[in-house]
């Protein structure tokens, strides 16, 4: 599958050959959303937690006696049906972790990537490199290549990236992820891709096996 390659001011440069095993891989729905379920499962922290009746500070004392009172029989204050009591049937710590094998994950990567390539919302750059830090002259790049989508950054690497990172920080919907990183969550949620070459390179080092 070839793909254009553009500069930054929104020029086709060249093309380049897109792996047809990574970009025009069978689409499967089902595995996408079995990722991205799993992806969001295991980022909850599953720290919230409600007291119960034996958390709940006092209540060590019976209110009253058992027998002679007319009243409905009661052992601690602290129970759940008084105010201030324990709770129950509540939320307590626990993981929310699910489980999925290596290759059905790369596999999703590999369905989401050929939705993109089939949208033609991968956009592919021969260098992605800024003179300066400036948010300005990232947007400019973008707006020629993209538009006003909201756009996914990917890089190859974080040690000559650094001016394009710190350029699309004060970018709405605009994010930098490393291709090593690449996850089901963020090229769903995201409309178009930009990748230089070399990130292209990247993706295929673990995709294309």
């Amino acid at each position: 599958m070839l793909a254009d390659v553009y500069n930054l001011s929104g020029q086709k440069v060249g093309q380049v050959d897109l792996p047809d095993s990574i970009f025009n891989a069978p689409i499967n729905v089902s595995l996408m959303h079995q990722a991205y379920v799993r992806q969001m499962a295991n980022a909850r922290l599953g720290t919230h937690d409600t007291k119960t009746r034996h958390e709940v500070s006092g209540g060590g004392r019976k209110p009253w006696r058992q027998k002679g009172t007319g009243r409905a029989r009661q052992g601690s204050i602290r129970a759940a049906q008084w105010k201030g009591g324990g709770r129950v049937h509540t939320p307590h710590p626990h993981k929310y972790t699910l489980a999925m094998p290596r290759k059905m994950r790369r596999a999703a990567l590999r369905s989401a990537l050929s939705v993109k390539a089939a949208e033609q919302a991968i956009v592919l750059v021969d260098e992605l490199a800024l003179p300066e830090p400036r948010t300005r002259l990232m947007a400019q790049a973008l707006n020629a290549l993209v538009g006003d989508a909201s756009t996914l950054i990917l890089l190859p690497q974080k040690a000559s990236y650094e001016n394009v990172i710190l350029s699309t920080r004060n970018l709405p919907d605009t994010k930098t992820l490393l291709a090593s990183y690449l996850n089901i969550r963020d090229l769903l949620t995201f409309d178009k891709v930009i990748m230089p070459v070399a990130a292209l390179d990247v993706i295929t080092s673990y995709l294309g096996r």
